[in-house]
Formats: C-alpha cells, structure tokens, sequence
C-alpha cells in the first residue's frame, strides 16, 4: 500500500500539509514533484525531500498555462505522472455582513478550486498514459456543514468535492480515480496561532492525512473513485 516507484505531484507542497504528503512520498519511494506558488520553499524542505525530489516554484496553478508549465517540467524530468495530488489552497474567515466586496469569494474559488482544476486538466494526459493514474483532492469537512464567517471557504471547497465526483465519473473507464478528504482542523502551527485555546488534541495530525492521501494513490486504492472521505481525528 505504498507509492514506491511512483512519479508524484503534490502541489502546495511548500505548506505545512503539503510537505508532509512530500516527505512522506519520498520516504516510500516515490519520484517527487513538489509544486509551490511561493518562490522559494521553507528552509529545511528541499534537504529533507532529498537531491532526486524536483521542486518547482512559483507555480501559479490559478492560471491554466502556468499548470501546463508546470506538468510539463515535471514529465521532462520523470518521463511520466502517476499521481496528482492536489494541496494547494487557502483559507478566509469573513462574515457576509462585514465584507466589503467578493474579494474573499473570489480568492478562494481561485485558490481552492481553479488551482486544482487547471492541476487535474494538464496532468490528465500523463495519468492516463500510466494506466493507474490518481488524483486526490482536498476538500473539507467545513463544506459539509459551513459556519459562520466560512461561507466564502466553504462553497470554493463544496465546489472542489462536485469536481471530484464529476471527474471520478468522467474517467472511471479510463484507468484514473479520483477521490477526495475532507479534514476538520488540521493541527498546524498557523491553526494553533489562530486558536490558541482549541483542544489541539482533537485535530488531525498532517501524517495522518498524509497516510490516507497516499494510500488513495496507491495501487492498492485501485477500485475506489468518486469517494469524499472524512479525516477528522477527535473532532
């Protein structure tokens, strides 16, 4: 249940969760593409995924060509993709009432959404061409059941779930599966900074949903697609 021997993409690999589905890839033997909008990865990052690892930076996946770009560097250097794995993102927190204008809603169907439908559209070629392709996304539990101030986050990650099951749909007959989790508060440094008074025992880790990602582009995940799977610790 591993992705030894896999070329990966994993996008937003610079943030905290993003690095751990990284780190965990190379550390099962994985070919690794690790895609940021951000120019340069955080220090330490591109010692740890070690000097086979193809980082890519400044990838800015809301723009169509940009994603093009991007798979394209990463076939030229592996020759193939097995495994898209979509991370990057963002997150809001605003109320309708005190916003001043859409810009929140259209930040984050751009981050969020559009990233990872441009990521799917340019690797689609090479995933079918592996004849196991996968694609994970990240939803979110919040899109199940939105709160106050998270509309905005909410819809863009609803959107991201329709995406997954529409695509599963489009490419059950041709050897790709696309599945999707949908975490509760994921225990980071940002979320703890954010809520300093949260039980951070409830959260998820980002190994453990590093795990479920990785096990969803494994072989062995071969016959599950269109699925939006809870990862939600102790919440």
């Amino acid at each position: 249940m591993t992705v030894s021997g896999k070329t990966i993409v994993v996008t937003g690999a610079f943030g905290a969760l993003g690095s751990a589905v990284a780190e965990a890839a190379v550390r099962q033997g994985a070919s690794l593409a690790a895609l940021d909008y951000a120019a340069t990865p955080p220090p330490g990052l591109a010692a740890r995924l070690g000097p086979d690892a193809l980082i890519v930076a400044g990838a800015d996946l809301v723009s169509p060509e940009a994603a093009e770009r991007a798979m394209d560097t990463v076939a030229a250097r592996f020759g193939r993709i097995d495994a898209l794995l979509n991370i990057a993102g963002g997150f809001v927190w605003e109320t309708i009432a005190d916003a001043p204008n859409d810009g929140a809603w259209d930040r984050m169907f751009a981050m969020n959404l559009k990233t990872a439908l441009n990521a799917a559209r340019a690797a689609l070629p090479r995933l079918k061409a592996s004849g196991a392709g996968r694609i994970v996304n990240v939803g979110a539990g919040a899109a199940v059941h939105a709160a106050s101030g998270m509309a905005a986050y909410a819809a863009s990650k609803a959107a991201v779930h329709r995406l997954t099951e529409s695509l599963a749909d489009e490419l059950k007959l041709e050897g790709v599966t696309v599945n999707a989790v949908l975490p509760s508060t994921i225990d980071t440094a940002a979320n703890r900074k954010a809520m300093p008074d949260a039980d951070f025992s409830r959260w998820v880790a980002p190994a453990d949903l590093a795990a479920v990602m990785l096990f969803l582009a494994s072989d062995a995940a071969r016959a599950v697609t269109g699925a939006l799977i809870p990862v939600t610790g102790k919440a």
